[in-house]
């Protein structure tokens, strides 16, 4: 699944160049000019009604790899123009993080041996797990295929949405990961105490047998790729509270597996799920953005128009005003 995410990124920053990423005054520069007036981390109010996505909202090959290629650059520099807010936002998430890591190694000594005495929790882990990877990717697709057959703009939206957050957090999440050289709990060989280190980004590249990177724990992938899409239905279909309720239990229960199956710490599921709301938040916010700039502009003109009036057996001048 990683690879095909690193392949899948590869082909769209290649791709980019050529749908008018040009220096002019494109639809990017127009979406990154309004986050100063509603950035994704502020108060923006979206307009999720049916009738909001139509022929002119609707996303286009060249518009939906425009709006992705806003998202990743509104994304990786974020921390560059982060405000006050953001900043408090972070340390709070700092500090719950850091009271966290106290409790990933007894978490992991108490959960790890379950999977290996019980081989029902162990399928049902490993079921749950696999909707954080290539079962995900077959979801959407189902959802897109039935937007399609419904003809509902709405589900179709939403689902290349789900997809944007997807590959956007995805795309942090490996950035993130290739930074922190985390080891896994699996890592450690039988008998020695399983220890969460950060080794940083120069440590040995040490694969697992099915080809995972052994020092690519922090933050979990299947738990951001989770939250991300969760997020994008979550704030997409929130006047429906179910929908909000089924996205985030999913998404939490792919992150809970990863700390079964013994492949992430605590820690790394909780910034995992930070990272992919935040970009699901983002994807969201910036696709209603470019709806508004897509809309249709009314085309009745204000108007003045100076007439006299007979009224009372008077005349009466008066002003009629169109708008």
């Amino acid at each position: 699944m990683i690879k095909v995410l690193s392949y899948l990124m590869s082909a769209i920053l290649f791709l980019l160049p050529l749908v008018g990423m040009s220096q002019q005054d494109t639809l990017i520069q127009k979406l990154d000019s309004l986050t100063q007036q509603a950035d994704s981390a502020g108060g923006q109010v979206n307009n999720i009604n049916a009738q909001t996505y139509n022929a002119y909202t609707s996303l286009t090959p060249a518009s939906y790899l425009k709006l992705l290629g806003s998202d990743l650059k509104q994304q990786f520099t974020k921390p560059f123009h982060m405000k006050k807010k953001d900043w408090g936002n972070l340390g709070k998430f700092a500090l719950v993080a850091g009271a966290l890591a106290f409790a990933d190694r007894p978490i992991q000594r108490n959960v790890a041996p379950i999977i290996t005495k019980n081989r029902g929790i162990a399928k049902v882990s490993g079921f749950i797990t696999d909707f954080g990877g290539i079962y995900e990717a077959y979801t959407l697709a189902a959802l897109g295929t039935y937007g399609l057959i419904a003809k509902n703009q709405k589900i179709q939206t939403t689902t290349l949405l789900a997809t944007q957050a997807f590959i956007t957090g995805g795309s942090l999440e490996r950035v993130v990961k290739f930074l922190s050289g985390r080891t896994r709990p699996a890592f450690y060989a039988t008998g020695e105490e399983p220890r969460p280190r950060f080794l940083g980004p120069f440590a040995k590249a040490a694969r697992d047998a099915p080809g995972g990177r052994l020092y690519g724990s922090f933050p979990s992938g299947h738990t951001t790729v989770a939250f991300a899409a969760a997020t994008v239905f979550a704030l997409e279909y929130r006047n429906k509270p179910i929908v909000p309720v089924i996205a985030y239990s999913a998404a939490s229960l792919i992150g809970l597996s990863r700390i079964f199956e013994n492949k992430h710490w605590a820690t790394d599921v909780l910034a995992g799920a930070a990272i992919g709301f935040l970009a699901g938040r983002n994807v969201v916010n910036n696709y209603h953005r470019f709806a508004k700039l897509k809309s249709p502009k009314s085309k009745t003109k204000t108007s003045m128009l100076i007439n006299i009036n007979y009224f009372n057996n008077q005349l009466v001048p008066g002003i009629v005003c169109r708008f």
